[in-house]
């Protein structure tokens, strides 16, 4: 299994089963991140500021990175001036500042479900920069394996089409926000088409971009994360003083916030390791399979049904890994 195929290629079984806990590990990761949200419910609603967890999100992560190199006792490398090795990462973070805002607006021009099912969209919009600015070439069996993965998403989302205003896990954290007052129609505006179209262009090019950086740079993983993070604490500090009045920092939080906070920061930390020893395709393989953590934590956790529509999900993705890393 080579390296854009989401492998580490000369690993012995050691190290190589090391590198699928990880994996493993972050799509735990990303199927709690719903279910977690919905404990910290109260009364239906989020009792803190959205924009407080993403700046304690990032700071959480600066601060690992931190501490990472001084245990680590990493010289700095020679070569360029630090700021010329840091600036590149500016991009990727005013990239991800973006979508996280575009996300809270696309919820004004489309229902929730309607968003779940045509984010799967950006499984394209990953595969098509992956192969332009790294210059792969997808087999016919990825390529299929790509679609069943977005098949399997829309599949997952759709479940919940027959009944928009149910629980069923899926729609983002913005969209649970406020109470429910009944069901909602099913609809998209030609703006909200745009807007979707230009978010799945954002989390392709940003994820792509990412990588590229990260493999091009010879500097320690925990380095470039302190770049990235640095970025995003600053970036996202701008957007929560500018939000206006609302709830203080901690205000709201809780045992469960915590949690969520922690395990985003963890898993943005093993992201960003797939990223630079594996490729964006490996992401786009841990999100989707998420899919079915989330599910199955939320009928645990919340008692929620699971549709028929989740058990094609899961035997598409299982499927599409199969065609994918079964291919080689």
């Amino acid at each position: 299994m080579s390296v854009e195929d989401g492998g580490v290629p000369g690993l012995g079984r050691p190290r190589q089963a090391r590198w699928t806990l990880m994996l493993l590990l972050s799509t735990a990761m990303y199927g709690a991140h719903a279910p977690l949200l919905a404990l910290c419910h109260v009364d239906g609603r989020v009792p803190f500021r959205p924009s407080s967890a993403v700046l304690l999100t990032e700071l959480t992560k600066l601060l690992l990175c931190a501490f990472s190199l001084l245990v680590g006792r990493q010289a700095w490398p020679r070569g360029a001036p630090p700021w010329r090795q840091a600036a590149p990462f500016a991009l990727p973070a005013l990239l991800y500042g973006a979508n996280n805002n575009l996300v809270i607006y696309l919820q004004r021009y489309m229902d929730p479900s309607t968003y779940q099912v045509l984010s799967n969209l950006k499984i394209g919009s990953t595969a098509l920069f992956y192969c332009l600015c790294l210059r792969r070439r997808l087999s016919a069996r990825q390529g299929l394996a790509l679609l069943l993965l977005m098949a399997a998403g829309a599949c997952y989302a759709a479940g919940g089409l027959q009944d928009p205003g149910s629980t069923l896990p899926g729609p983002p954290p913005a969209a649970k926000a406020g109470p429910m007052p009944g069901p909602m129609p099913l609809h998209i505006t030609p703006l909200g088409l745009l807007l979707l179209i230009l978010y799945c262009l954002i989390s392709g090019l940003s994820s792509v971009y990412t990588e590229l950086l990260m493999k091009r740079q010879r500097l320690p993983l925990a380095l470039q994360n302190l770049f990235l993070y640095t970025f995003g604490v600053l970036l996202n500090l701008g957007l929560y003083a500018g939000g206006g009045p609302g709830p203080g920092l901690l205000e709201g939080f809780s045992g469960w916030a915590a949690l969520v906070v922690l395990s985003q920061a963890l898993n943005g930390l093993l992201m960003s390791a797939v990223m630079k020893h594996g490729s964006s395709i490996t992401r786009l393989f841990v999100v989707s399979c998420s899919l079915v953590v989330n599910a199955v934590l939320s009928a645990a956790l919340l008692r929620l049904q699971l549709p028929a529509a989740f058990f094609l999900a899961a035997l598409l993705i299982g499927l599409a890994v199969h065609l994918y890393y079964g291919s080689h």
